[in-house]
C-alpha cells in the first residue's frame, strides 16, 4: 500500500515558498532568453493551476503544483512556446480537479490551443471500459490522435513522464515496476522516434534501475571502473584532434561521452557480449559549423588513428527517420582501445539532442517545412491503423512495430532512399513507395535479380518492383507476410473497398455461426437488434459495416464473442434453460440451399457462401475438389489431393467443416481465368527468363507473378503464377514450357 509522506505545517510552508521561488526563476529565465514569451499568460496559468491543486499533495508530501511546475520547466528547456508552457502547468487540472474546472473553462481563460493541448494530455475518464488493458490502449490512441493534430502534445507528455520517473521512488515497488515497464516500452521509444535522445536516454536509464536494479548497478560500476582506467587515453586522443583542428582553422567543440547504462545493458544482453567487446563504449563528439567541415574532420581523424573496417556510418547523406544526422567512425587509440568518434554540425547536434522539437514549426511562427512533416508520417499511419482495425492487440502490435523498429535503408532504382523496419519485405517496400505500386505488384528484383515476393531486402540494396496493370489487386495472404502497419492497412483498405459485398457475406456467416453456438432460436429481427447494438458499442455505423469489418479482417469475431453472447442474452429472452447446440446444427446456419456461386462451383449440391480457391493448391476446372468452411473468408475450395486438404480431413474436430464440392459441367471449357502456380527447374542461362516469358506470351497466357532464385545444385528455380482456364489449358502450357531446351522439369504448385 502506498503511503503519502506527512509533512509538518512548517515543512509545507517551506515547500510552498521553495516552489514559488522555482517559478520566479523560470519566469526570469524565460525573460532573459531573448525569445518572445507572454509572461503574464504563463503567470496566470501558474496561479490558476496552483489554486485548483490547493490541498492536493504528491506521495512525496510536496504540494501537487510542484509537478506541473517541474514539467513546465522541462518544456521550457526544449524552448517551446507560451501555450506549451501554459498547457504543462494546467495538464492535470481537468483530470484531477474536475469539480472545479473543465475544458470549456480552460478554453475561455487561455484559448483554443491551450485547451487542445490539455485535452490531448488528459486521460480518457468518460468511457466505461471494463478491461484495464483496453482502457490503457484507448488512452494511447487518444494521445496519438492528439499528436496528429498538434505534435506539442507528445513533447509535453514526454516531459511529464520524465518528471514522474525522476520522482518514482515515492511509489510502491509494484507501481514502480508497472510505470517503468510502460516507460521502457512506450515513452522511451516514442522519444527515440522523435529524435529526442536526451530525454530518451534518461527515461531508459531510470526505467532499468527499477526493472533490473542489480544489472543496472553492475554496469554502472563497470563504467566507472573502466572509464577511470582509460581516462588518459581519451584525453590524449582529444588533444590530438583539437591540435589538428586548430592547425586547419576550424571552429569546433569536442565532447567526450561514455555509453549509457541501458545502451550497454541492451547490447550485452541482445548480442551476448562482455563489456570489453563493446566498440563504442567511449566516444568523442566533434561539433563544427558546416557539412563540408564534417567530412574534413573525418579525414583528419582517419589520418590520426587507424579506423576499424565496417564501422563507418554516414547519417549525414542518409539521415535516420527521426532526423538524426551525423558521421560515425570507430578508430583504435595508440593504446589499442577502440572508441567511436561522432562528427556533426551545431545544428545537427541540436536536432540530435532535441529531435523534431528542435525543428518544431510553432516555435518561430514559421513552418519547419515538409521534411519534418514527412518524418511525422508514421503518426498518421498509426491513426490509419486505428481506423482500419478494432482489435486492440493488433493496434498495439502496429504501435510497437512503428516506434520500436531498427531501420533498414533500401534504395529505389532512381536512388531514392526508403526506410523500412528491420525484417520488412519487398511488399512493404512497394507500399512504402505508393499504394498503387503495391496493389499492382507481381514481383520484385533486388540488385537486378528476381526474388520471391516475401524476400527481405538488406541495407543498401536496390529494390525494383515489377507491376502489371492486369493484376487485379493484392492477395489476402500478403497480410501475413508484411511487417509494416502501413502495408497491412493498404491491403485491407483494398479489400474493404473492392470486396465489400463478399466481406458482408463472410461477416454475416461468422456472426450467425457464433450466435448459433448459443443454442437458442432467434428471429431475424432479434439478430438485427443484437448486431445493431454491438455495432453501436464499437462505434461502427450499422450492421452491414460491422459485417464488412469482420469480413475484411479489421475485427476478429473472437474479440466480440463475449459481447455478442451478452447482448444476445439481453435481447433474446427464454424461459427454458439454454442447451448447447451440436456442431452439426451450427453448420446449417452457414449453408443456405439452392443457391449457385458465380464462380461455377457447386457446394454440397448447392451453395450459399462466397467461395475462393485455396492458394495452397489453386484448383482449376476439371480438378476434383472439396470445400472447407473457413473462419473468416467463406468457403475455401481445395483440390481433393491437396496435402492440406488430406491432412485437414484427418482432424475429427473439423469433420463437419469439409463439404462436397464440384464444378458446374460447362466450366471445364469456360473462358474464365483462374490462378495456377508452376515451378520450373532449369539450367541457368542469361536468356532463361526471356525464353519462359516469351513462350507464355506466344500462348497469350497472363503472368500474374514471377520469382526466380539460384538453387544449391546450380540450377535455376522459377516460380510462376499464371492465368489459366482449366486443366486442359494448363497441360498445354506445361507442354510448351517443357519444349524449352534449358528446362528440366515443370511442376504444378511449388515443389519443396
Amino acid at each position: 500500500m502506498e503511503e503519502k509522506k506527512v509533512m509538518t505545517e512548517e515543512e509545507k510552508q517551506a515547500a510552498v515558498h521553495a516552489i514559488r521561488e522555482q517559478f520566479d526563476a523560470l519566469l526570469a529565465r524565460l525573460s532573459a532568453s531573448g525569445r518572445h514569451y507572454q509572461l503574464d499568460k504563463i503567470l496566470t496559468a501558474y496561479e490558476y493551476a496552483d489554486a485548483l491543486h490547493t490541498g492536493q499533495f504528491r506521495l512525496s508530501g510536496e504540494p501537487y503544483i510542484s509537478h506541473p511546475l517541474a514539467v513546465a520547466t522541462i518544456v521550457a528547456d526544449l524552448e517551446l512556446d507560451t501555450d506549451s508552457i501554459c498547457a504543462a502547468l494546467l495538464h492535470d487540472t481537468v483530470e484531477d480537479c474536475s469539480d472545479k474546472t473543465d475544458l470549456a473553462e480552460i478554453r475561455r481563460r487561455f484559448g483554443d490551443d491551450v485547451a487542445l493541448l490539455v485535452d490531448g494530455l488528459t486521460k480518457i475518464l468518460q468511457l466505461q471500459i471494463e478491461d484495464k488493458e483496453e482502457a490503457h490502449i484507448e488512452n494511447i490512441r487518444k494521445m496519438l490522435l492528439a499528436m496528429s493534430k498538434d505534435i506539442r502534445v507528445i513533447f509535453i507528455k514526454l516531459c511529464d513522464r520524465l518528471h514522474n520517473m525522476r520522482t518514482l521512488a515515492a511509489k510502491s515497488p509494484e507501481k514502480q515496476r508497472t510505470i517503468a515497464l510502460e516507460t521502457m516500452y512506450i515513452y522511451a521509444p516514442l522519444a527515440h522516434r522523435l529524435g529526442m535522445q536526451r530525454i530518451k536516454l534518461e527515461l531508459e536509464n531510470i526505467s532499468l534501475s527499477y526493472l533490473d536494479p542489480v544489472g543496472y548497478q553492475e554496469i554502472h560500476e563497470a563504467i566507472d571502473s573502466r572509464y577511470g582506467q582509460n581516462r588518459d587515453l581519451l584525453v590524449q586522443a582529444r588533444d590530438k584532434i583539437e591540435e589538428k583542428l586548430n592547425e586547419n582553422g576550424i571552429r569546433y567543440m569536442v565532447e567526450g561521452r561514455v555509453k549509457s547504462v541501458y545502451s550497454l545493458y541492451r547490447k550485452m544482453y541482445n548480442n551476448n557480449k562482455s563489456i570489453d567487446e563493446i566498440y563504442d563504449f567511449y566516444a568523442l563528439r566533434v561539433i563544427v559549423d558546416t557539412e563540408l567541415e564534417c567530412y574534413t574532420v573525418l579525414g583528419i581523424v582517419h589520418e590520426l588513428f587507424k579506423s576499424v573496417p565496417g564501422r563507418f556510418k554516414d547519417y549525414i547523406s542518409t539521415p535516420k527517420p527521426n532526423l538524426y544526422r551525423s558521421l560515425h567512425t570507430t578508430v583504435i587509440s595508440r593504446g589499442g582501445i577502440p572508441f567511436e568518434i561522432q562528427i556533426r554540425t551545431f545544428d545537427m547536434h541540436r536536432v540530435a539532442e532535441f529531435g523534431i522539437a528542435a525543428h518544431w514549426k510553432y516555435k518561430s511562427g514559421e513552418s519547419a517545412g515538409s521534411e519534418t512533416d514527412e518524418k511525422l508520417a508514421w503518426i498518421a499511419r498509426l491513426i490509419e491503423t486505428e481506423d482500419n482495425t478494432r482489435d486492440p492487440d493488433e493496434f498495439m502490435q502496429a504501435f510497437k512495430t512503428d516506434i520500436f523498429h531498427d531501420e533498414t535503408f533500401v534504395f529505389t532504382p532512381k536512388g531514392d532512399c526508403i526506410s523500412l523496419p528491420l525484417g520488412a519485405t519487398v511488399i512493404d517496400f512497394a507500399y512504402a513507395i505508393h499504394t498503387a505500386v503495391g496493389n499492382k505488384m507481381i514481383g520484385a528484383k533486388i540488385n537486378g535479380m528476381i526474388v520471391p515476393i516475401d524476400s527481405v531486402p538488406e541495407n543498401g540494396q536496390i529494390v525494383e518492383i515489377l507491376t502489371s496493370s492486369a493484376n487485379k489487386g493484392p492477395s489476402r495472404d500478403w497480410i501475413k507476410l508484411v511487417k509494416t502497419s502501413e502495408a497491412r492497412n493498404k491491403i485491407r483498405q483494398w479489400f474493404k473497398k473492392e470486396k465489400r459485398a463478399e466481406n458482408i457475406e463472410v461477416g454475416r456467416a461468422e456472426i450467425d455461426r457464433e450466435l448459433g453456438r448459443i443454442g437458442r432460436p432467434y428471429t431475424d429481427a432479434e439478430r438485427q437488434e443484437v448486431v445493431t447494438n454491438i455495432a453501436k458499442r464499437l462505434g461502427i455505423q450499422g450492421p452491414d459495416d460491422l459485417y464488412n469489418t469482420i469480413g475484411y479482417g479489421g475485427l476478429s469475431i473472437t474479440k466480440i464473442a463475449v459481447r455478442l453472447r451478452d447482448e444476445f442474452e439481453r435481447v433474446v429472452k427464454s424461459d427454458t434453460p439454454v442447451q448447447p447446440m451440436e456442431i452439426s446444427q451450427v453448420k446449417t446456419v452457414e449453408k443456405p440451399k439452392n443457391l449457385r456461386t458465380s464462380s461455377g462451383i457447386i457446394v454440397d449440391g448447392t451453395a450459399g457462401c462466397m467461395v475462393k480457391c485455396a492458394k495452397c493448391c489453386n484448383p482449376l476446372p476439371g480438378d476434383e475438389i472439396i470445400g472447407f468452411i473457413t473462419k473468416g473468408y467463406g468457403i475455401s475450395i481445395h483440390k481433393k489431393d491437396c496435402p492440406n486438404a488430406i491432412e485437414g480431413r484427418k482432424n475429427p474436430d473439423n469433420a463437419d467443416r469439409w463439404l462436397k464440392a464440384e464444378w458446374e459441367q460447362d466450366f471445364a471449357t469456360a473462358t474464365s481465368v483462374y490462378e495456377a502456380m508452376i515451378q520450373i527447374i532449369a539450367e541457368s542461362n542469361i536468356t532463361l527468363i526471356a525464353d519462359v516469358t516469351g513462350a507464355l506470351a506466344d500462348m497469350k497466357v497472363t503472368i500474374m507473378q514471377i520469382n526466380s532464385q539460384k538453387r544449391p545444385d546450380d540450377m535455376q528455380s522459377i516460380q510462376l503464377t499464371i492465368g489459366c482456364k482449366n486443366v486442359g489449358h494448363f497441360r498445354s502450357i506445361v507442354s510448351r514450357l517443357q519444349s524449352i531446351p534449358a528446362v528440366r522439369s515443370v511442376n504444378r504448385g511449388l515443389v519443396r
